[in-house]
């Protein structure tokens, strides 16, 4: 069975058995309310790190039950996302997700050598699924938020996390398109020498489990009549399940373009570490936090 739309996953992750969540520096309405309805939604069972009576005085604004989570009581926001990371390394959270806390001391309690959470060798990454009513099924995209000009290896590294996730959604062998200015294989361009080598690693086996074709423009790659008109040969054009993007500008760009001019929903995790760590803006709403719980629970072991 394949997931279609985001509600979908929602329910599908609802008929499987909890996972245990814990958000650090959960301080803020749009967390707490999201973290609220996974646990209504039997996603999750929830641990909250962060001021307690900031906490229970959202709870009791936004009318939410309080006895619906775990809270540890810790003021400081980088103390309590330490704290957050060490429960998921003493084995009693499937996955992490951000709250309150800025972005980059989140990340730094994630990439932290003694206490935080990479395996070595490692990439991180962050991978966003969009949905948008102009396209006709779920794209999982990357790297949006974390790898500013990802090198081969990292790009390589972020593919094999696009086709997880795709092959997550039941998506047997998915379609990944290298996205470049250009569907030509222009030497001077980077991009397009990236994705080149990235399609011929995948012909050779070198990557497994996904039809991958680049470097393609992002008309190609999305839009069968673009494809036909430009007499592409290719199992991806036209069709993509994925795209990887060659900069975080570009792949930003695409995603904020989706949520604030297009309607589109999302859900997104960061990849790499020892589980997955949903890492949804500050500024994102309930629903959006709640998808990203959902595709976090749905990846996590």
């Amino acid at each position: 069975m394949i997931i279609t739309t985001l509600e979908h996953l929602l329910e599908t992750v609802k008929s499987r058995p909890n996972k245990r969540l814990v958000a650090a520096y959960a301080n803020d309405s749009h967390t707490i309310q999201a973290v609220g309805a996974a646990v209504d939604y039997g996603i999750v069972d929830a641990t909250l790190t962060g001021d307690e009576s900031v906490m229970l005085k959202i709870c009791q604004d936004e009318k939410i039950n309080p006895n619906k989570f775990k809270f540890i009581h810790e003021t400081d926001e980088i103390k309590a996302t330490y704290k957050a990371v060490e429960i998921v390394n003493d084995g009693k959270a499937d996955f992490l997700m951000k709250g309150l806390v800025s972005t980059d001391k989140y990340m730094k309690a994630i990439l932290d050598k003694e206490k935080g959470l990479m395996e070595p060798g490692a990439v991180l990454s962050h991978v966003t699924i969009i949905e948008n009513k102009g396209y006709h099924k779920l794209l999982v995209i990357g790297d949006v938020a974390i790898i500013p000009a990802p090198e081969i290896k990292e790009k390589i590294a972020i593919t094999n996390y696009l086709i997880k996730t795709a092959q997550a959604l039941g998506i047997e062998k998915p379609k990944v398109a290298i996205i470049a200015a250009t569907e030509q294989t222009l030497p001077k361009m980077q991009a397009c020498v990236d994705a080149a080598i990235i399609s011929k690693m995948a012909d050779r086996g070198q990557i497994k489990g996904a039809y991958i074709d680049g470097p393609l423009a992002l008309d190609v790659a999305i839009d069968k009549e673009s494809a036909k008109i430009k007499k592409l040969n290719s199992e991806v054009a036209g069709d993509a399940d994925c795209l990887l993007f060659p900069s975080i500008e570009a792949g930003n760009v695409f995603y904020k373009m989706h949520t604030k001019m297009c309607g589109g929903e999302l859900a997104a995790v960061v990849f790499g570490a020892k589980v997955p760590c949903v890492l949804s803006s500050r500024g994102d709403s309930s629903k959006t936090k709640l998808y990203s719980i959902a595709l976090a629970a749905l990846l996590s072991k």
